[in-house]
């Protein structure tokens, strides 16, 4: 007997979840560094390598933004996108 609707069972994805979380936080910081006049890639390179926060600004909340992300997190998000996994 085939189930209705109400019995399918959907599937969540944690990872898909946390990495649409840090795309969107890494667009925010990104905006807000570009709109300030910093280099944004410079800026989130070096906040990456250090953990220091004085990298990111405070404006529109980007630096307390970027300090909700686990660097190892951030890290791994970053190499299954530019390997495509």
């Amino acid at each position: 007997m085939p189930k209705n609707d109400n019995e399918k069972t959907i599937t969540f994805s944690i990872r898909d979840e946390k990495d649409r979380e840090l795309r969107m936080i890494l667009s925010t910081v990104y905006e807000a560094l570009n709109e300030k006049g910093y280099n944004p890639i410079n800026q989130l390179v070096g906040y990456i390598l250090s953990e220091d926060p004085t990298y990111i600004t405070n404006y529109k909340n980007a630096r307390s933004l970027i300090r909700r992300i686990d660097r190892d997190e951030l890290m791994g998000a970053l190499v299954r996108n530019y390997l495509g996994i």
